[in-house]
């Protein structure tokens, strides 16, 4: 259905020509799906971008072919593409903040893309678009159909992106990271739903994500990237039973869990090489366990396997070589489980009680206020020096505006009773230069980066505001110092100081938020979705991070998470949230081992996870989406 040949794609960038993508190609049958998988910056999004023809001012497709069922896109006009776009090929943007026009009402952005595309009109194409809000899962389409984007939290926001590309039907499908926002219930519905899609309609399926256990309940072949180019790709379950590149490997080892709590993540050392740079060998060779002189000399070619391909000349003399790799590496999923550290007995940091969050319900042309929504709804907790609470829920159940509130984001906005009560104050009742002096202690990282950056600030100033801001006793060279440390902690090349946030990836732009919130070195980060724009290898690399600095200065987390692999690896205590109430709360082992309430049972049932098979040392989807064959 979809036929790609040496596509290449070249970037003009001050710091000279960027081949984001080298040579890539593939091909995706009709009802297939296709998972194309690396870390952030390797290309994926470019990839997708190409596909449509919506390569930024300064990209351009340098070779290649693009068939969509015989038709070769690149040749058509632009006139051509805009009834391609939307209609034959759809497309679910990484960023859906960014992708929703901030000033039209949610269903007029869904009704004019069904009344572009389809036949639908007037009445029967926002019958349609309610439809489809209520099958992404948005609760009381007919109400919230007239909602502006800035009213829904980031997995809303993402569902109706979904509802907006699905409801014009289209023949193929580019999702790039569709999951990333959503909850693990909101999660499964909408891959079930395009499983059911592809069975009905044929459709083809690329499907973009760092989710391994998502690409091993849906995909039916991968495709791993590396640097602008392809390293690995065959069957889904040969690549997850015994992945052969050895970058493949070292991400199936960066998956966090309970098993590897107290120890650090296997993160891969360094970082993707920037793509301006002329390359003699094997791009991975600077951080290969395995790369010998030869991998630095010469530019290995994708080599043919029994059950795939594979970029490593560590496979350029065949089945012996393959063989004696295989046997030297253990299964990358077996492990021994370390002991669980004691819980603190010290006084709690935070202690939360009896918190209510409530936000105006403001109707007419005035927008008078006539009515409250409760978003919150009595939540208690506490977190004692030194610990992590986990808040998990499904999105919009009150999670991240708890996190605001807790911060101060919701002042003039909400109406906000109980007692947040930080270091022996209540935060609530801070002003002036005691709520100032707070501040200097909480941090938060936002769920969307790229709304939280100023796209005017370069990297450099967006660090080192916070640190004029609330530390005027650095100089400026000391500034500059810690500034500089905060990029090497997050995985960042120091070049990155003098870019603007647009010139990042979505992973790279996290990191920076991630920086910034570091920078003050804070007693308390709220981290809202922390990890879920980050790749597995990153992630491991952020996650070791917070766990060093938690073990080294004390500092507490609370962190709001969908991942139930990153709550079971890095929070002592977790709080389940439903309908902004508290339905259970206990210590990770318990609540995740033995939960009480059946919305807690729901909520782990719907996880999908990546597990070790006992007998056949494979890995194997052992809960939540299962694949279709």
């Amino acid at each position: 259905m979809l036929n790609v040949r040496d596509l290449a794609v070249e970037l003009d960038a001050e710091a000279g020509l960027v081949k984001a993508i080298d040579g890539l190609s593939l091909a995706i049958e009709r009802g297939e799906t296709f998972a194309l998988v690396g870390e952030s910056g390797c290309g994926k999004s470019m990839t997708a971008l190409a596909l449509m023809r919506l390569l930024p001012e300064n990209g351009r497709v340098a070779r290649g072919e693009v068939a969509l069922a015989g038709a070769d896109l690149l040749a058509l006009p632009e006139s051509g593409m805009r009834a391609v776009r939307g209609g034959r090929i759809g497309m679910i943007f990484q960023e859906p903040s960014t992708s929703l026009n901030p000033v039209m009402r949610i269903g007029d952005q869904i009704v004019e893309a069904i009344q572009a595309h389809t036949a639908l009109r007037g009445a029967a194409a926002r019958a349609k678009a309610i439809d489809w809000l209520g099958k992404v899962g948005i609760p009381q389409p007919e109400r919230r159909i007239d909602d502006y984007p800035f009213r829904m939290s980031g997995g809303q926001k993402q569902r109706v992106m979904i509802a907006m590309t699905l409801a014009s039907e289209p023949d193929f499908l580019i999702a790039d990271e569709p999951t990333t926002a959503l909850d693990v219930t909101i999660q499964a519905q909408i891959l079930d739903l395009l499983k059911r899609l592809q069975k009905e309609q044929g459709m083809g399926l690329l499907l973009i994500t760092h989710d391994l256990a998502v690409v091993a309940g849906m995909a039916h072949r991968v495709a791993l990237m590396y640097a602008g180019q392809i390293i690995e790709v065959g069957e889904a379950d040969a690549f997850f039973a015994a992945p052969k590149h050895p970058y493949a490997r070292l991400l199936l080892r960066a998956l966090p869990d309970s098993a590897r709590r107290g120890d650090a993540l296997a993160a891969i050392p360094g970082m993707v090489p920037p793509l301006w740079q002329t390359f003699e060998g094997c791009r991975f060779a600077p951080r290969c366990d395995r790369a010998v002189e030869a991998c630095r000399n010469t530019p290995p070619p994708l080599i043919d396997l029994e059950d795939r391909q594979v970029r490593c000349l560590l496979y350029s003399d065949g089945a012996t070589a393959a063989a004696a790799i295989d046997r030297s590496d253990p299964s990358p999923l077996r492990f021994e489980a370390p002991s669980r550290a004691p819980a603190s007995a010290a006084a709690p940091l935070l202690d939360v009680r009896n918190l209510h969050v409530s936000f105006p319900i403001r109707r007419g042309l005035l927008q008078r206020a006539s009515g409250a929504f409760l978003a919150v709804d009595d939540v208690s907790f506490t977190i004692a020096p030194g610990q992590t609470l986990a808040l998990v829920g499904e999105s919009g159940c009150g999670k991240t505006t708890t996190g605001k509130a807790i911060v101060q984001l919701l002042r003039g906005q909400a109406t906000i009773a109980g007692q947040a009560v930080f270091d022996g104050a209540d935060l609530f009742a801070l002003e002036g230069e005691a709520l100032r002096a707070a501040r200097r202690q909480i941090q938060i990282i936002f769920q969307d980066p790229f709304a939280s950056l100023n796209p005017r600030m370069r990297v450099l100033e967006i660090l080192g505001e916070g640190l004029q801001a609330l530390r005027p006793d650095m100089t400026a060279a000391a500034r500059r110092a810690s500034v500089e440390r905060l990029v090497d902690q997050v995985g960042l090349r120091r070049d990155a100081l003098q870019r603007y946030p647009h010139e990042f990836s979505g992973g790279q732009r996290q990191r920076i938020a991630i920086a910034r919130a570091l920078a003050i070195a804070p007693k308390l980060i709220v981290c809202d979705e922390p990890t879920s724009a980050l790749d597995v290898s990153v992630q491991a690399q952020i996650l070791n991070l917070l766990r060093d600095l938690q073990r080294e200065l004390g500092v507490s987390y609370l962190l709001i998470t969908h991942n139930i692999g990153v709550v079971e690896y890095v929070a002592d205590e977790i709080a389940v949230m439903q309908r902004g109430r508290v339905e259970e709360a206990g210590p990770v082992d318990r609540v995740l081992a033995n939960p009480d309430r059946a919305y807690t049972r729901t909520l782990l049932g719907a996880v999908p996870r990546l597990g070790l098979a006992a007998d056949q040392g494979q890995v194997q989807v052992v809960a939540g989406i299962q694949r279709e064959t």
